[in-house]
């Protein structure tokens, strides 16, 4: 069973009545998380297009880049996202049920923010709404400030990328300290360690991203400092 069909038995559950909390607690184990984990990034999506007020054709496309959607399973991905987007419910009660769901894999969670920021960079354009929408997300997920601009600091073009930023470290850090730092990141970055974490495997195609932006970083920050 494809893990379009196994969305859309969740996606039943959700027309019969069921709340999204109720859906998200029956894919808690590991082997069901990359639905949830699915289900989160179409359903936040559905969301931050709201709050910008469109979907582009950039954007659409990009979702396709992290979910490898066959032509038969189109129609259910577009039955998720219009779902979501036409929900009642606010993306706060999104964003909770979600944090709720991955409480005990925060890095799932930083995962999940980055493929949100991929769409939302995937037409160029990174609009004031969203940035608050991403902001309040990441503030939900109880993600920390500095982690929170280190993803942004990958994504969103700045006349000079701030190489701490992007990885999550203060400019007065020892530099062992932001070797380790680093070390960690590409650590996790790792696909086996990802797909662990509960994510599909298309979606680690957004490591390859992280990587590039991370090893810039180090190589930046270590080539303008001496060693300890």
């Amino acid at each position: 069973m494809s893990i379009w069909s196994r969305i859309t038995d969740a996606l039943a559950a959700l027309r019969q009545g069921e709340s999204l909390a109720t859906v998200f607690d029956r894919l808690r184990s590991p082997p069901e998380r990359s639905v949830a984990f699915t289900i989160a990034v179409i359903a936040l999506s559905a969301k931050m297009a709201k709050a910008d007020g469109l979907v582009t054709r950039a954007e659409v496309t990009a979702f396709r880049e992290v979910f490898h959607i066959a032509p038969e399973d189109e129609q259910g991905a577009a039955r998720v996202f219009n779902l979501a987007r036409q929900d009642v419910a606010g993306f706060e009660d999104y964003a909770q049920t979600i944090a709720r769901m991955f409480d005990d894999v925060s890095d799932t969670l930083c995962d999940l923010l980055e493929g949100l920021f991929h769409i939302a960079m995937a037409d160029g354009t990174y609009h004031p709404a969203e940035d608050a929408f991403l902001t309040r997300v990441a503030e939900i997920f109880g993600l920390s400030d500095r982690r929170f601009r280190a993803l942004r600091s990958r994504y969103v073009p700045e006349a000079e990328p701030d190489p701490y930023s992007v990885l999550g470290v203060e400019p007065d850090m020892p530099l062992d300290d932001i070797r380790r730092t680093w070390r960690a990141l590409v650590r996790d970055s790792h696909p086996d360690r990802m797909i662990a974490r509960g994510l599909p495997e298309e979606a680690v195609k957004m490591s390859e991203k992280r990587l590039v932006a991370i090893n810039r970083a180090w190589e930046e920050i270590s080539s303008s400092r001496p060693a300890a």
